[in-house]
């Protein structure tokens, strides 16, 4: 037992340079993770997409507002996703979670509406985690099978799943009857009269009955309807510790009280009771990690989720999104990863963590393949969007990141996020366009979209617990863009408005060509700071950067701007004339979105110069030609 390790290590690491560090993980950065091309990730929810139910009635049930089924992604659709660019596919919300729907019949306890959100409950609320949600099934007595069906077509299709794990926490009433013998369901073996011991799944208040939050602001669970099981009670003694890490047998109600906390050997005090990992762990690959466990004891917890890592890896499931993974010890990630990776190299592992400070952390040492881009760039480019932002702020990120950047997915919509086209964020989809330019040519990393984002989905519906502005992830309902796109299944665009179908078109292009081009997994140098110092009416609403390969130059210039034109002589610096061998001359640029721009790159005495006029939130990827 360690118990002050964890105040150990942090102080070493304020006290270790932060450039040393930084010097020492960039050398091993590509060995990490060398991405030999572009990777999409489309984030669909999954009981949201094929439902073409319109009613979106406040706190409907699934009779009322029906739901979407594993079926809905028929060959048909999968293949549509694929054409949109997508390399993979997430589907968001499939292991079993708490529902207030009546499965009963199935063999599958009720969940109590005084402990789920929503009506449809939250995705990371996790009851059994080795089963799938039963909303989805044609049949829910053959919900597996039927997930598993859906894992082929995806594959058969030319797409890689993704799932959700949610290490740091499950569902209140944590009910799984699905385990595979042999293995033990978390919280089973616990002893419950002491706060904390190692190999307890869950953190306890001795002697204390939970209790249910007391609502404020008028919130009355399934909107304040007559109802049998809504008893402001909820039967748990001792109570537990909640998902947030709050410590009261009565939680608050922005506390995550539908989900109980997951021990990793971690005392309260903050002490820790496993072994940490060395510093030169960073260096180290995946079969070193793998080593570095054997033979160790770890907290229960560790073992129950490698083990559900493991049974869907052994699904034929290409790959996980790891949920609020800076809650839970690097040290666990470094376990858990290099087990998966052992049974996979190829796994994609998606994280997120959104302190910056931690980034390298659990990159190196947690072997995360990728974490969330959303601190930095991703709220960056969305303070450009809505126009309080200056694109002079970009070029920073893509330095401090420069030995990472590899690792940081990047996305502009995901379940978490508010829709581009919501008055709440940009009130336009149009906006997104140059944004979207600027995040998936950036660099070599995946790009995300989620579900909707390419129709230009405002969100706008009042579901119930969900809010408007962001796609409910709680209730039961239906997305009015993607239901005329799905069209009565026909899944092509069918009712879809024109400005819809543009906009889609639009997305369609950028993300083949950044899966298409070796310039996009190739170099990558900033020109935005040359021509803000140099070049007449470039401004600070444009963004600049050139990318190539040894067959491929690429110049990419954008407008964030929504009202105003902007034309300017756009320079090369001299040291990117030189590395791409121009000698003096004219040379022929033609435009990679629609193909319908040219120009003319004027090479002469080490400079280098092309006229560029970029009309509101327009983008171009010039390609120079040299014969």
């Amino acid at each position: 037992m360690i118990r002050n390790a964890g105040l150990v290590i942090l102080i070493l690491t304020l006290i270790l340079s932060c450039k040393t560090e930084r010097n020492i993980q960039s050398s091993t950065a590509m060995k990490l993770k060398n991405t030999p091309k572009k990777e999409v990730v489309y984030q669909v929810f999954t009981r949201l997409f094929g439902n073409t139910n319109t009613i979106n009635k406040p706190w409907g049930t699934l009779a009322e507002n029906g739901v979407g089924k594993f079926d809905d992604f028929s060959s048909l659709a999968l293949k549509q996703i694929k054409d949109l660019g997508a390399t993979y596919i997430w589907y968001t919300g499939v292991p079993h979670h708490a529902v207030i729907t009546d499965y009963t019949a199935y063999g599958i306890s009720n969940d109590d509406p005084d402990v789920v959100k929503g009506r449809a409950g939250s995705p990371y609320a996790v009851k059994d985690y080795y089963q799938v949600d039963p909303d989805m099934a044609n049949d829910p007595a053959k919900r597996m099978q039927e997930f598993e069906a859906l894992i082929k077509r995806s594959h058969d299709a030319g797409l890689k799943v993704i799932i959700d794990i949610v290490p740091n926490h499950v569902a209140r009433k944590y009910e799984s009857l699905n385990t595979p013998e042999g293995l033990i369901p978390f919280g089973k073996n616990d002893d419950t009269s002491v706060d904390y011991k190692r190999d307890n799944d869950f953190y306890y208040i001795p002697n204390t009955e939970f209790k249910v939050p007391e609502w404020q602001n008028g919130y009355l669970p399934l909107g304040g309807e007559l109802s049998d099981a809504l008893d402001n009670t909820f039967k748990e003694s001792p109570a537990k510790w909640t998902g947030n890490g709050s410590r009261d047998a009565q939680p608050h109600q922005n506390d995550w009280y539908e989900t109980v906390k997951i021990n990793y050997g971690v005392w309260p005090d903050g002490g820790i009771d496993f072994e940490p990992l060395p510093q030169e762990s960073s260096q180290w690959e995946i079969k070193e990690h793998q080593e570095f466990w054997t033979g160790k004891e770890v907290p229960a917890s560790w073992v129950k989720f490698k083990d559900i890592a493991l049974f869907w890896t052994n699904k034929g499931v290409d790959g996980f999104r790891f949920d609020m993974a800076e809650m839970v010890p690097v040290e666990f990630w470094s376990y858990m990863n290099s087990a998966i990776k052992t049974k996979n190299p190829d796994a994609f592992l998606l994280a997120e963590v959104y302190n910056p400070s931690l980034y390298r952390e659990y990159i190196f040492k947690g072997k995360m393949d990728y974490l969330y881009d959303k601190v930095e760039l991703y709220d960056t480019i969305k303070n450009i969007m809505q126009g309080h932002g200056s694109t002079d702020h970009i070029a920073p990120i893509v330095e401090h990141q420069k030995d990472i950047a590899v690792n940081m997915l990047h996305f502009l919509e995901n379940h978490d996020e508010q829709r581009i086209a919501s008055p709440e964020f940009a009130g336009n989809a149009e906006k997104g366009k140059p944004a979207m330019v600027v995040s998936t040519l950036l660099s070599s990393s995946p790009t995300m979209i989620y579900f909707g984002q390419e129709l230009g989905e405002p969100a706008s519906e009042d579901l119930g617990f969900g809010d408007p502005s962001r796609t409910s992830i709680f209730d039961y309902g239906s997305v009015p863009s993607v239901v005329r796109w799905v069209n009565d299944k026909k899944f092509d665009g069918g009712k879809s408005s024109t400005s819809e179908l543009e906009l889609r078109d639009f997305y369609k292009r950028l993300l083949n060509f950044s899966t298409q081009n070796s310039a996009i997994t190739g170099e990558y140098a900033d020109i935005h700071a040359h021509n803000r110092q140099n070049t007449e009416w470039y401004n600070d609403k444009v963004y600049s950067f050139v990318r190539w390969s040894d067959t491929e130059k690429l110049i990419v210039v954008t407008n964030f701007d929504a009202q105003d034109t902007f034309g300017f002589e756009l320079q090369l610096p001299e040291s990117i004339i030189k590395k791409w061998n121009l000698s003096n001359g004219k040379y022929q640029v033609i435009d990679q979105l629609y193909g319908n721009q040219e120009g003319e790159l004027n090479v002469y005495e080490g400079k280098a110069e092309l006229r560029v006029d970029l009309k509101p939130l327009q983008s171009f990827i010039f390609k120079v030609i040299q014969s």
